[in-house]
């Protein structure tokens, strides 16, 4: 089991649609917590995901979530409240999260404790960037993502200081980074 997983989810070619990519990125370089959480560049990987999901004992997903709010707001959805379910699909390569969630579930391997927690998008279609409204509400995305795993049982702890990362642990964005680490990505 691998603890606590963050997967942060989105294309950043889709405007708003990359806002968890982006939270998952401020979040290694602005907090840092004891044990360490499972941070992991999902992307727009689909049934790749399957594994980092099935291995998690408690699972945050971040992403941009279509609830009918306000652009902007915070939306967060229990696990109960999680969209799971097959569908018809005319590829492999058109499985998205809903069905990587049903398939966790009908295997029993769904970690009881999951969450997503995200920003109503303004904006979902080709162009780089996050809207100024979503954005503006990323701080209060943070800080609930932090509250959940503060919840879950991880301490705020130190970053890492700067001297740390220039002395060759800072990188490139990378899958299973633990969160902490000196990881900068774009």
């Amino acid at each position: 089991m691998s603890g606590t997983v963050v997967i942060g989810l989105g294309s950043p070619l889709m405007g708003d649609d990359g806002l968890g990519i982006a939270a998952l990125e401020a979040l290694r370089r602005s907090a840092a917590f004891s044990p360490a959480p499972l941070l992991v560049d999902g992307g727009t990987w689909g049934m790749n995901l399957l594994p980092a999901i099935e291995s998690a004992e408690r699972l945050l997903l971040v992403d941009a979530i279509r609830a009918g709010g306000a652009p902007g707001e915070l939306v967060v959805l229990e696990r109960e409240s999680l969209p799971r379910g097959l569908g018809i699909k005319l590829s492999p390569h058109q499985i998205d999260l809903q069905e990587v969630l049903a398939l966790a579930e009908i295997r029993g391997r769904l970690p009881r404790d999951a969450v997503a927690i995200g920003l109503e998008p303004e904006r979902v279609e080709l162009g780089c960037g996050l809207s100024p409204v979503v954005t503006s509400g990323l701080d209060a995305l943070l800080l609930r993502i932090g509250e959940q795993l503060v919840a879950w049982g991880h301490a705020r702890a130190a970053l890492p200081a700067a001297s740390d990362a220039a002395g060759g642990r800072a990188g490139s964005a990378a899958v299973g980074r633990r969160a902490g680490s000196a990881a900068v990505g774009a």
